[in-house]
């Protein structure tokens, strides 16, 4: 602990949640998780919609809500106000008067924004008086680096601190990894990991977990040892020993699953850039509106490749990869290369600052 942090954090975490997807609930329990670490004395509450298929099984004090906690002021405003938090987390949610409440009570506040329209949110004059940190979700060369007028508006309000997040991965686990791989009876290096994420209602893309697992259904029938990780899919039961269907995994052993694929095959959202931090070859598929734009970028700088929604088309890409080991080797080895900084390492040092109630400075990117 930082010398001056005068006590552990009382954290409330407000993720859009809801009955697709999960990117930001993972990033920010990875977050909670990594606070908890730090100070074992912090209280750390959770506000999720409770469609969330993940609700019910959120391993912190949790508070559900009808649907998405920013479509809920009211409610939220009451649970700042009974928990009494020291920081409140917002992740691509909240509402100016959830962030008025929290500042009400003397809480800081943190905006997590992973796209452009949450970022355009969170630099709006009113929000910037608001927030102490603003955390893009992604790395500077994806998310893209600040605008004239951001970097205008920081020097009009003075506030808030803006940082890159770069990656949220848990640290490597060797111990974790061997156990992992031999439950599942896989080797290092040698198969293909399919992560299509919580599904999506995007027009178009409704299927998009279906579409996913008939390619790991058929990269398995021809012979490569498959791992897929996702919601249960109509008739999607198989005997072929070489797929593993694992409904859902721990945050730490997913990202040794990452560590040790052959090839991983994800959407365009946060597995994407875990995938890359973890230096192994990527093919990405886009399943949501802004994520196209994302990997046009990724693949733009060399470090995977990418497929349409379409289950012989990402069959296709990821057989080339497979077949052509020089073509893979170097997707990895450039992504390896990136040198993504620790952003849970970055977030924790940033709460202990808040806690430690250090003065404002302009911070565009915190390295470690």
């Amino acid at each position: 602990m930082m010398p001056g942090s005068p006590q552990a954090p009382r954290l409330l975490v407000i993720p859009v949640s809801g009955a697709y997807g999960m990117g930001e609930y993972a990033r920010s329990l990875a977050i909670a998780r990594a606070v908890s670490a730090r100070w074992p004395a912090a209280r750390v509450h959770f506000a999720l919609s409770r469609d969330a298929p993940y609700a019910a099984g959120a391993p912190f004090e949790t508070t559900l809500m009808p649907s998405s906690p920013t479509f809920h002021s009211p409610a939220v405003i009451e649970l700042i106000e009974r928990f009494r938090p020291t920081v409140v987390l917002f992740d691509n949610a909240g509402r100016t008067a959830q962030l008025r409440a929290a500042k009400r009570i003397g809480a800081k506040v943190v905006y997590i924004s992973a796209r452009k329209r949450q970022r355009n949110k969170a630099f709006r004059l009113v929000w910037m008086k608001l927030i102490d940190e603003h955390w893009i979700a992604y790395p500077e060369f994806i998310a893209g680096s600040l605008g004239l007028v951001e970097r205008l508006k920081l020097r009009l309000v003075g506030r808030p601190i803006v940082r890159y997040l770069d990656v949220v991965l848990p640290p490597t686990d060797p111990e974790r990894q061997r156990a992992l791989l031999s439950r599942l009876g896989l080797n290092r290096g040698s198969f293909v990991l399919i992560v299509p994420g919580g599904g999506t209602g995007h027009p178009g893309a409704a299927d998009a977990v279906a579409r996913f697992h008939a390619a790991g259904v058929a990269l398995a029938a021809s012979g490569e040892p498959t791992v897929f990780i996702g919601s249960s899919v109509a008739g999607g039961a198989t005997a072929d020993p070489q797929l593993r269907m694992l409904q859902s995994l721990a945050q730490a052993e997913l990202a040794e699953l990452m560590r040790a694929a052959r090839l991983i095959v994800a959407n365009g959202g946060s597995t994407l850039l875990q995938g890359i931090a973890c230096g192994t070859a990527t093919l990405a598929i886009p399943i949501a509106g802004d994520q196209a734009k994302r990997i046009r970028r990724v693949v733009a700088a060399g470090v995977c490749t990418r497929a349409l929604l379409d289950a012989g088309d990402i069959v296709r890409h990821a057989r080339d990869l497979l077949q052509d080991e020089p073509a893979r080797a170097a997707l990895a080895a450039r992504a390896a290369g990136l040198g993504l900084a620790d952003g849970i390492a970055m977030a924790v040092d940033a709460l202990e600052r808040l806690q430690a109630n250090q003065p404002h400075q302009h911070k565009v990117r915190v390295r470690g």
